[in-house]
């Protein structure tokens, strides 16, 4: 019990501090969203290194060897674990509605979709949607901050990855299996997860590479962009309107 409670303080207080970070850095890089971009293009060529090396090539076997209705249940799975992170946000942004959506979807999913696997309230044509606590700190007015690569992991924002640790530590499954001490079964969950999500970028990578002449800033930019489009409910925020116009004159 003790030492739930340390665990638990000091998740608490990582957390806490991320987020005070977060709204510090809003007020410090209105006109500049990379100031760490040294760093950045360091850890973004380190990624890129690594991703050459073994994680695309992986993905790629993955791909090649795993047949089409076995990769999309197994992203149907990991999705669905998703499903609880969403009802969170869902909840702390007041979409009531959004959230009675999503808990249905998890809880048909979990039931008659086999744990998830196959994505029967798809099938239903319920509506699904993404949140997570990076775009509820962007709902309630909180700036992305600088913009962050996280090794591995990728794009990220001083708001975002404040956002990934709370969403990890509070409603991730994955991460109460390490915790009850099912860390070799966490291990290969994170690893299938990560598989995962390369196997569905694996297209869109390789069209940046071929299309951009500093990727680098292209993937800034568009996850940027993105995100800021997520906070706002798919809306292209007014900031961005006016960066493309201004290009445009130029």
């Amino acid at each position: 019990m003790h030492s739930k409670l340390i665990t638990y303080a000091r998740t608490t207080a990582v957390t806490a501090s991320l987020l005070a970070v977060s709204l510090l850095s809003a007020c410090a890089t209105q006109t500049n969203k990379d100031p760490l971009e040294g760093m950045n293009r360091g850890i973004y060529k380190f990624n890129d290194v690594a991703d050459r090396a073994v994680i695309k090539p992986v993905a790629t076997v993955y791909k090649t060897i795993t047949p089409s209705p076995a990769r999309t249940g197994i992203n149907n799975f990991f999705s669905n674990l998703g499903s609880i992170t969403t009802v969170l946000n869902d909840l702390l942004q007041f979409k009531f509605t959004n959230a009675f959506t999503d808990a249905g979807r998890f809880v048909i999913n979990s039931t008659f979709g086999l744990a998830g696997f196959i994505d029967v309230a798809g099938m239903d044509n319920i509506e699904k949607h993404k949140e997570d606590f990076g775009q509820t700190l962007g709902y309630w007015g909180v700036n992305s901050g600088p913009y962050l690569v996280l090794p591995f992991l990728g794009p990220s924002s001083v708001r975002d990855t404040t956002g990934l640790v709370f969403d990890t530590v509070t409603t991730d499954p994955i991460s109460y299996l390490h915790n009850s001490g099912e860390v070799r079964l966490h291990n290969q969950l994170r690893l299938a997860q990560l598989i995962d999500k390369r196997t569905e970028l694996l297209t869109a990578t390789d069209l940046i590479d071929e299309a951009s002449l500093d990727p680098y800033a292209f993937m800034r930019d568009a996850y940027l962009q993105r995100r800021a489009s997520l906070v706002q409910d798919g809306l292209v925020p007014d900031e961005f309107i006016k960066d493309d116009s201004e290009e445009e004159v130029k």
